[in-house]
């Protein structure tokens, strides 16, 4: 399992460790990554995702997981995520 965010595609970043004596060695910086469940309202589901908080906090101000992605690009979304997107999609263009 990758340490990559589902929903933002934050990954992991490497940079130098830098001590006192200024000597440098490699270290990785992690995104902040939870397991959580989040429901869809469209599709009266939920589901299971490993996203970063930065993400989690974001999806709680736009307001749940169905605004998230309506706004969210394409290319930046897990695969099983961009057919939760393509699924919402195609149950709003029905309902409308």
């Amino acid at each position: 399992m990758s340490r990559r965010c589902e929903l933002t595609g934050k990954a992991v970043l490497t940079g130098n460790l830098v001590s006192h004596s200024n000597r440098k060695t490699k270290r990785r910086f992690l995104p902040n990554l939870c397991n959580v469940t989040l429901q869809s309202d469209a599709l009266g589901r939920s589901f299971r995702l490993r996203v970063s908080a930065n993400a989690l906090r974001t999806v709680e101000h736009r307001g749940g997981l169905d605004a998230f992605l309506a706004k969210a690009s394409n290319d930046e979304l897990a695969p099983n995520v961009l057919a939760v997107k393509r699924e919402i999609e195609k149950k709003q263009a029905v309902a409308e």
